[in-house]
């Protein structure tokens, strides 16, 4: 069968790369600019490091710094109005998924017209959006390299997946100067992000040899260097090889898809504000454990073990690959501080469940999942999940 492979047309890696950006947009004759970020950035510094690289570029530029986490149609909204009052040629998005996402929705409908509820989906838009430089400040969500982008929608409480190679953007920078203030919990929320990503696209029906190729050396390089970076976020080694794995997991996922981890992240965090990567890592195990059960994965639980480290995992039959898997994520949450449970984020509440359940089967990220599931198994995960067994 034919295949596809999308990629960002240009990235920028290590210390100090921002620097690399100003020729860049000189080269495309870019002279106004919406910068895209949310307050803390903008106060902190780093907004003002990225504005000398635009203004030693010749850019005009204006900043919009209200970006939340899990960004809301509202947030996207507000954003389209201010580019639209600069009548900015390039939005340039400083911070993690929450900034690089609320870019990427406002570029499709400032090139497309419309309402953000409408590029709901797959492929919704007719054109390509605004271009995008993406500054990543985490190492987790890959928006910076993928064709995905999440919007949450409060009048349904859930979040709206786009899948659009429109929204890809021009130039990603993966500066690990932006990564360093990093705290801990962000991350490992983050870290674990990424390696949902990579899971997720070596268990996707859309896997191909391309992808999991990606995929399993960014789980090998997350295993090993994500907790180094949780412990001592001054660490450039392991912040510099988190950049890389998170990148190549998202050019993984973007091209293979995702399943029913994100699907019920989605929903989740979604209903609750909770932070995605947060979501993603609590669930994940309980979702393996419901997939270990099922013999369609066959030998994709060992390509895991593998690039996990685990002891003799090719020797291993699926079955103790899968349970092997499970046990070796449940671990690596508890080594960076995540959560085990849904119990212990307090805001999550299991009468939800069923309406939960309704949404993750909706989420496009279902669609990729490479076994049927039944909003009553769904349901189960969620519950299993929430009580830890």
């Amino acid at each position: 069968m034919p295949e596809r492979i999308d990629a960002v047309k240009t990235s920028f890696f290590g210390k100090g790369a921002v620097q690399l950006l100003e020729p860049e947009l000189r080269k495309m004759g870019i002279t106004r600019a919406l910068l895209v970020t949310d307050r803390f950035l903008y106060e902190s510094g780093a907004a003002e490091r990225v504005a000398r690289v635009l203004s030693g570029a010749g850019v005009e530029f204006a900043v919009y710094y209200n970006v939340q986490p899990n960004p809301t149609v509202q947030v996207v909204n507000d954003c389209i109005a201010a580019a639209s009052a600069i009548g900015a040629q390039m939005l340039i998005a400083l911070g993690g998924g929450s900034a690089i996402d609320t870019a990427k929705a406002a570029s499709i409908v400032l090139a497309n017209g419309g309402t953000v509820e409408q590029y709901e989906g797959t492929g919704k838009s007719a054109r390509p959006g605004l271009p995008i430089v993406a500054i990543n400040t985490t190492a987790g969500t890959g928006s910076e390299c993928t064709s995905f982008y999440i919007v949450t929608d409060p009048v349904r409480h859930s979040k709206m997946a786009m899948v659009d190679t429109n929204c890809m953007v021009a130039i990603a920078v993966n500066d690990t100067d932006f990564m360093r203030s990093m705290p801990p919990k962000l991350t490992a929320a983050t870290g674990m992000d990424a390696m949902t990503h990579a899971i997720e696209a070596v268990l996707s029906r859309n896997a191909s040899p391309i992808t999991d190729k990606d995929a399993r050396w960014a789980i090998e390089v997350i295993t090993r260097y994500l907790p180094a970076a949780v412990k001592n976020g001054d660490d450039e080694q392991a912040r510099t090889m988190m950049a890389y794995a998170e990148n190549v997991a998202g050019m993984a996922f973007s091209n293979a898809g995702l399943g029913m981890v994100h699907a019920m992240a989605h929903a989740l965090g979604g209903r609750y504000n909770l932070p995605h990567g947060v979501c993603n890592a609590v669930l994940l195990p309980y979702v393996l454990a419901f997939d270990a059960q099922r013999p369609e994965f066959g030998s994709r639980f060992r390509a895991i073990a593998g690039a996990m480290g685990l002891p003799d995992a090719q020797s291993m039959t699926d079955e103790q690959a899968a349970f092997a898997v499970v046990g070796a994520v449940r671990q690596l949450n508890h080594t960076v501080g995540i959560s085990s449970c849904l119990k212990e984020l307090n805001k999550v509440e299991p009468a939800h469940f069923p309406e939960l359940a309704a949404l993750a089967m909706q989420d496009t990220c279902m669609g990729s999942n490479l076994i049927s599931v039944t909003p009553a198994e769904v349901v189960a995960v969620y519950t299993a999940s929430y009580t830890g067994t």
